[in-house]
């Protein structure tokens, strides 16, 4: 069928339509505040609409849709996105500024910017005449899951899903993610660590004390306003604030958030809370079995997203965004 153009205060293409129970993806624009056009995809279930509806957000970097950073492929969008539509819900993701379709420079982007955006998608999705504009919620993955504790707090979203999302200050989290890492490396590299780790507080400071949205640190151009935006938010303040629902999803073979701060979600989330610290999850959403490592990535990537946990995540929401 051929790609049919759709009336929508938002700019819309509808693609993919592959029998009468399958999920529709319509290709979907949302405006940020200072007019860029995000692009992304609409993901509809089959059934008469309109349908409750959550927005997806991703992890750090220079990620689309799907949660993709060049050859890293974390490949998260769409398998959430079609576990959710076999449970009735539909689906917004979209690239990240400078990614994909999204135009751009996403080294000058800031923390605060995607906070932004993501608040804007969220408006995006609730005007949609598809959508039911009191039954949208936000799944947020590693920094998506924070910007979604904002939106918690105050966008008012009807659920709220948190995949790796840390409760605490960002240099915080970088410095435990920091430890964790170290402890994980070859033994040789580990022996290094003496000289490594000066090096690295420098690099941070450098960031910290810089003024500009890029950076050259250690010869490379860094994301510095994001940086510099990251380190000072303290995402216990949005827990305390969220009154919907939330489910929060952390595993213990993490090494990048704290599978201990489900604790402080779960304390400072004043409504209905639940937490999962699951067995042998890794920050991409793999099982591993063995020791838990950033080493492992490159291989626990080459298979998807867990199913079981993306369908955990679409049987809590279905009745809360009835």
């Amino acid at each position: 069928m051929p790609e049919v153009a759709m009336h929508n205060p938002e700019a819309a293409t509808e693609r993919f339509p592959v029998g009468a129970n399958a999920p529709k993806e319509i290709e979907m624009t949302a405006t940020a505040d200072d007019g860029v056009t995000l692009a992304g995809t609409l993901t509809l279930p089959a059934g008469v609409g309109p349908h409750p509806a959550v927005l997806c957000l991703p992890g750090s970097g220079k990620v689309d849709r799907d949660s993709n950073a060049g050859a890293i492929r974390m490949d998260l969008g769409r398998p959430l996105a079609t576990a959710l539509a076999r449970h009735g819900i539909a689906s917004l993701r979209y690239d990240r500024r400078g990614v994909g379709a999204t135009p751009g420079e996403w080294r000058a982007v800031g923390f605060v910017d995607n906070r932004a955006d993501a608040a804007a998608a969220l408006r995006a999705l609730r005007a949609r005449p598809e959508i039911r504009a009191e039954a949208t919620g936000v799944v947020g993955h590693s920094e998506g899951a924070v910007h979604a504790m904002w939106l918690g707090a105050h966008e008012r979203p009807a659920a709220v899903v948190l995949l790796a999302g840390y409760a605490r200050p960002g240099k915080e989290a970088l410095l435990w993610q920091g430890s964790q890492l170290a402890s994980t490396l070859p033994r040789p590299v580990r022996a290094l660590l003496p000289v490594l780790r000066p090096l690295a507080a420098r690099k941070l400071a450098k960031l910290e004390n810089s003024t500009t949205d890029v950076a050259r640190v250690g010869g490379m151009r860094m994301n510095a306003r994001w940086w510099r935006e990251q380190l000072v938010h303290d995402s216990r303040e949005d827990l305390a604030g969220i009154g919907a629902p939330v489910l929060a999803i952390t595993g213990d073979k993490d090494v990048q958030v704290d599978p201990g701060d489900l604790a402080v979600i779960k304390r400072l989330v004043r409504g209905e809370v639940e937490t999962h610290r699951v067995p042998d999850l890794t920050h991409v959403l793999r099982r591993d079995p063995g020791p838990a490592s950033v080493l492992s990535y490159r291989k626990l990537l080459r298979r998807p997203v867990e199913d079981d946990i993306l369908t955990d995540v679409a049987r809590w929401l279905a009745p809360r965004l009835r």
